[in-house]
C-alpha cells in the first residue's frame, strides 16, 4: 500500500476519497494518468514497455488515442473510469491490438483537481482470484504482522491472533508496548527501528510469554523491510517462529558440555559433588542435594541391595536462594531416609524417577518427615526428580532435583537430562572415590614405614616435617630417621625414591629397614651407602623380571633412590656424613649463620659406577643440622639454586623452636599444594660435658682387670649411681678381661653417662666375639653370656684401628 501511495506522489496527486478502495499493486507493469477532459497526463515506463509508446508522445493526447478499434473497446474504457475493472483492447504503437486489464484510481493533482490513475495488467499476469493473497496472510497460522513508521500494527495473521489471544481489529494501530511484556518490548521496538534506519532485515531472539497464562517461549523474530518502488521503507514486517524445542535442546547440550568440562576438575569426592551441584542448579534445578551412602566414607563398598533404612551422607547442595535456605542437613551430616521414600526407592532399584509434590510417594515421605513437609509448603516446591549416582555398576548415592522458582514443573525431557549429567557425574565421583581411597592407603601404608616416634637420644633435639604430594601421580619414597647409635652417637637419615605411587612408598619402606639394620651393626657412613646400593641393585633386578605384573596405576620408580647419613657424637663433637646423589645438609653455627656442607658427592643409589667417600667435621654445641629432600627446594616455584638460597634464609632467621624453624622453612619455600614429597630433619646438637666421661688406657696384663674394677667403682660413686656398681663391675671385668685375652693393644676403656651408662672397650684386633652358649663343664665362654643377661643392649663395632665392645646398663628410673 504505502509503494502505490509513493507512486502517485511522484505524480504530485493526493488520494482521493476515504481511502478504503484499495490502491494498484507495486508489481504493476504499466500505469497512466488522465485528467479529467480525458487527456493523458503522465506515462509510467512499464507503460512504454507494454504499449511501445514514448513518455513524449503519449503525454498530452487524448486516452481515446491509445484504444483499439470496437464499440467494446469503448465500453471497457468507460467501465475502467467508472471504478471498474474491467478487460479491453489497447492499440500498439507498431499498429497490433494488446488485451489488457484495466482499474482506475481516483485521486487530486497538485492543484486539487480530479484525476485518475489508470492500471493496466496484461490478463495473464492477473490471478484467477485477487482475494487469494490476502487469504493466504489472513490465515497464515505463523504469527505475522505488518507495522508502520509510527511502530503501530497494521495487519496481524491468523497465527498472531492465536498467540496473543487478541483478534485483528484489536491489534491494529497498537505499538509493541501495548501487546507484549516489557522486556520482549524493548528487543522487538528496537529492531523494527534499526530497520527503518537501515533498511536491512533483522534477527534475534527472544524468551518470555505472550500472554500471562501462557507458557514461557523462545521466538526467533524477524524483521524485514517493505518498500515502495521507489526503494524506501514505508513498513516493517514482524514474523516470529517458536523455536523452543531447538533452544531447549542447545542448551542441554550446553548444560552437558558444561558438565564435561567443570565436573571432575579435582580428585576430591567433595569438590566433585558440589561442581554437580553448581552445574544442575545453573541450568536445571532451583535446588539440587548430592547425598553418597555413608560407608563409602569408611572404605565399605555398597551392597546391591537395600532395605530398611539408609544412611545416606550429604556431600554437596546448593540453591538458587542464597544460603541454600531449603536444605534441612549441612554438608557432611548423616541423614536416615525411609525405606519407602523416593530416594531409597531410587537406590533399591537404579531407576530415576520423577515426582510431583502431590504424589503418593512424595506424600507418604513428608507425612515421615514433617521437617521437610514444611520445606516443601514453605517455598512452594511442586516437583522433584531424583537420580541414581552409579557408575561401573557400583551405586554411590543419589542426586535430588527440585523445582520451586521454575513455574513450569519438571519434564520427562528433563528427567532424561539429569540422568545423562548424573550419570557423568557419577563417574567422575567415583574416580576421585577411588583415588582418596588409593591414596589413603598409600599415605597410611608410607606414615607406617616413616617413623611413629623418633627413639629417645641424648645428642640431638630434632623436629621434622613430612608432607605427601597432593597431585595425580601419588605419593613419592621421601623418608627421614633418627637412630641411636652406640657410644651415645645418633644417626639422621634422609633419603628419596625417585618415583611415585605405592611402588615408590614400599621400596622407602624396605631401604629404610636395610638402613636400620645396617646402621645396628655399627658401619661406617661410606660402607653403610655401598650395602645399601648393592641392595637397591638387587631390587631393580627383581623387578625387571616381574614387570608384567606391575600395577598400570603406579608410576614406574626406575628403583633409583638418593640418600644422606650423618653421624652425630656428642662426646667429640663430630659429624661424619656420605650421600648418595643427595642434596647437601646445612649447618647453622652458633653465630647464626647457615651454610651448606660441601660433601664429597657420591652416585644415587642403584646408578653405581663410583665409591661413596666419609666426610667428616667438627660442630661446636647448639649448632643446627637441616636434612632434607629436594621437594623442598626445587619445585615449580622455583629453581635449586634459588631453593636453596631461601633455605639459608630462612635457617638464619632467629627462631622460639625447632618446631618454628620447620613451620617457617615449608611456609616460605613451598606452595600450598607441593607437586613433590617433602621430607625435612632439624637437630640441633648437644655435647656431653666432660664430666659425664671417664676414659683410662689399660695395659695388656690380666692383672690390670682389677684396678679397672677399682677405677669404675670409683666413678660411679662420684657420680652417684651406687645402684648400677655391681652390674657395671662385672661387665667392665668380662669385657675387659676378653679384650686383655684375645685382643692386641692399645685397650682402652671407656664409661659414658648419658641415659644410659654405657662401658665401651675397645682394642687393636678387628676380630668380633661371638656368643655362644657353654658347655657344663667348659671353664670359660661365660662373659659375653653374662655381658648379654646384665646389660640392656651391647654390640661391637668397627674402627680404622680395631673394635670396640659396648655394653649399655639402664640406670635406676630411667629408660632409653
Amino acid at each position: 500500500m504505502g509503494a502505490d501511495w509513493a507512486m502517485i506522489d511522484m505524480h504530485g496527486a493526493t488520494p482521493r476519497g476515504s481511502g478504503s478502495e484499495a490502491l494498484p499493486e507495486a508489481a504493476a507493469p504499466a500505469t497512466a494518468v488522465v485528467d479529467a477532459q480525458g487527456i493523458v497526463t503522465d506515462w509510467s515506463a512499464g507503460a512504454e514497455r507494454l504499449l511501445g509508446y514514448p513518455r513524449q508522445e503519449v503525454v498530452g493526447r487524448p486516452v481515446h488515442c491509445l484504444l483499439g478499434s470496437g464499440a467494446d473497446v469503448e465500453k471497457g474504457l468507460h467501465a475502467a473510469l467508472g471504478g471498474q475493472s474491467s478487460t479491453t483492447l489497447l492499440r500498439h504503437r507498431d499498429g497490433r491490438p494488446v488485451e489488457v486489464r484495466l482499474h482506475a484510481y481516483p485521486s487530486f493533482d497538485g492543484k486539487g483537481r480530479s484525476q485518475q490513475l489508470v492500471v493496466a495488467t496484461p490478463p495473464e499476469q492477473v490471478p484467477s482470484d485477487l482475494a487469494t493473497a490476502e487469504e493466504a496472510f489472513a490465515q497464515c497460522h505463523l504469527p505475522v504482522m505488518v507495522y508502520d513508521s509510527a511502530l503501530r500494527a497494521v495487519r496481524a495473521t491468523a497465527g498472531a491472533t492465536r498467540e496473543l489471544g487478541l483478534s485483528e481489529e484489536q491489534m491494529r494501530g497498537r505499538r509493541v508496548t501495548e501487546l507484549l511484556p516489557p522486556h520482549i518490548c524493548r528487543s522487538v521496538e528496537d529492531g523494527m527501528r534499526r530497520v527503518f534506519v537501515t533498511g536491512e532485515p533483522e534477527r534475534f531472539h527472544v524468551r518470555g510469554k505472550t500472554r500471562p497464562q501462557a507458557r514461557e517461549r523462545v521466538w526467533s523474530i524477524t524483521v524485514s523491510p517493505l518498500r515502495t518502488p521507489a526503494g524506501q521503507v514505508r513498513h516493517v514486517e514482524l514474523s516470529a517462529l517458536d523455536v523452543t524445542e531447538q533452544h531447549m535442546a542447545r542448551e542441554r547440550l550446553a548444560l552437558l558440555n558444561d558438565v564435561s568440562a567443570q565436573v571432575g576438575s579435582t580428585l576430591d569426592v567433595t569438590r566433585t559433588a558440589q561442581e554437580m551441584a553448581d552445574v544442575a542448579v545453573a541450568g536445571l534445578a532451583d535446588f539440587v542435594t548430592i547425598d553418597l551412602l555413608d560407608g563409602l566414607f569408611h572404605g565399605i563398598e555398597p551392597t546391591p541391595s537395600f532395605s530398611g533404612t539408609v544412611a545416606l551422607r550429604r556431600v554437596a547442595q546448593q540453591s538458587v536462594l542464597p544460603g541454600v535456605p531449603e536444605a534441612v542437613i549441612r554438608p557432611g551430616d548423616v541423614d536416615e531416609y525411609p525405606e519407602s521414600a523416593p530416594p531409597v526407592r531410587c537406590l533399591a532399584t537404579g531407576r530415576p524417577s520423577l515426582h510431583r509434590t502431590i504424589d503418593e510417594a512424595v506424600r507418604n515421605w513428608q507425612e515421615a518427615d514433617p521437617e521437610r513437609a514444611g520445606i516443601v509448603r514453605a517455598f512452594g516446591i511442586h516437583s522433584l526428580m531424583v537420580i541414581p549416582l552409579r557408575a561401573r555398576g557400583i551405586t554411590l548415592g543419589v542426586a535430588v532435583l527440585v523445582r520451586h522458582r521454575r513455574q513450569h514443573p519438571f519434564e520427562e525431557d528433563d528427567l532424561l537430562l539429569a540422568e545423562e549429567i548424573g550419570a557423568r557425574a557419577a563417574v567422575a565421583v567415583d574416580n576421585a572415590r577411588r583415588y582418596t581411597l588409593e591414596r589413603n592407603t598409600a599415605l597410611a601404608l608410607q606414615r607406617s614405614l616413616l617413623p611413629q616416634r623418633l627413639a629417645a637420644q641424648e645428642a640431638v633435639e630434632v623436629a621434622y616435617r613430612y608432607l605427601p604430594a597432593r597431585t595425580r601421580a601419588g605419593l613419592g619414597g621421601d623418608w627421614f630417621d633418627v637412630i641411636p647409635l652406640s657410644g651415645a652417637r645418633v644417626a639422621l637419615v634422609v633419603g628419596d625414591v625417585v618415583g611415585h605411587g605405592l611402588q615408590a612408598s614400599a621400596t622407602m619402606g624396605r631401604l629404610r629397614t636395610a638402613v636400620r639394620t645396617l646402621a645396628d651393626v655399627d658401619l661406617p657412613a661410606d660402607e653403610l651407602l655401598t650395602h645399601l646400593d648393592d641392595l637397591v641393585t638387587h631390587i631393580a633386578a627383581q623387578q625387571d623380571g616381574s614387570e608384567e605384573d606391575a600395577s598400570d596405576l603406579e608410576m614406574p620408580t626406575d628403583f633409583v633412590a638418593t640418600c644422606l647419613y650423618v653421624v652425630y657424637d656428642p662426646v667429640s663433637r663430630r659429624c661424619a656424613a656420605a650421600s648418595a646423589g643427595h642434596p647437601p645438609p646445612a649447618v647453622v653455627t652458633t653465630d647464626g649463620t647457615a651454610d651448606l656442607v660441601e660433601l664429597p658427592p657420591g652416585p644415587p643409589l642403584g646408578v653405581g659406577g663410583l665409591p661413596f667417600e666419609t666426610f667428616e667435621w667438627e660442630l661446636p654445641p647448639g649448632s643446627l643440622l637441616a636434612l632434607y629432600t629436594d621437594g623442598l627446594v626445587q619445585g615449580s616455584e622455583h629453581d635449586l639454586d634459588t631453593g636453596l638460597a631461601l633455605l639459608r634464609r630462612c635457617l638464619e632467621r632467629p627462631a622460639e623452636s625447632l618446631e618454628a624453624v620447620c613451620d617457617s622453612v615449608i611456609h616460605t619455600l613451598l606452595p600450598a599444594q607441593p607437586r613433590d614429597d617433602v621430607a625435612l630433619l632439624v637437630a640441633r646438637t648437644r655435647a656431653l660435658d666432660a664430666s659425664q666421661v671417664a676414659t683410662w688406657d689399660l695395659p695388656s696384663d690380666p692383672a690390670a682387670v682389677a684396678g679397672a674394677r677399682a677405677e669404675v667403682l670409683a666413678r660411679l660413686t662420684a657420680w652417684q649411681l651406687p645402684d648400677v656398681a655391681f652390674t657395671a663391675e662385672l661387665v667392665v671385668s668380662e669385657l675387659v678381661t676378653n679384650a686383655i685375652r684375645y685382643g692386641q693393644s692399645p685397650i682402652q676403656l671407656r664409661l659414658i653417662r648419658d641415659s644410659t651408662l654405657i662401658c665401651e672397650v675397645s682394642d687393636g684386633t678387628s676380630t668380633a666375639p661371638h656368643l655362644r652358649r657353654a658347655r657344663t663343664f667348659d671353664e670359660g665362654g661365660r662373659g659375653l653370656l653374662l655381658v648379654a643377661q646384665f646389660a640392656e643392649r651391647w654390640g661391637t663395632r668397627h674402627h680404622t684401628n680395631g673394635k670396640t665392645i659396648w655394653a649399655e646398663i639402664e640406670l635406676p628410673g630411667k629408660r632409653a
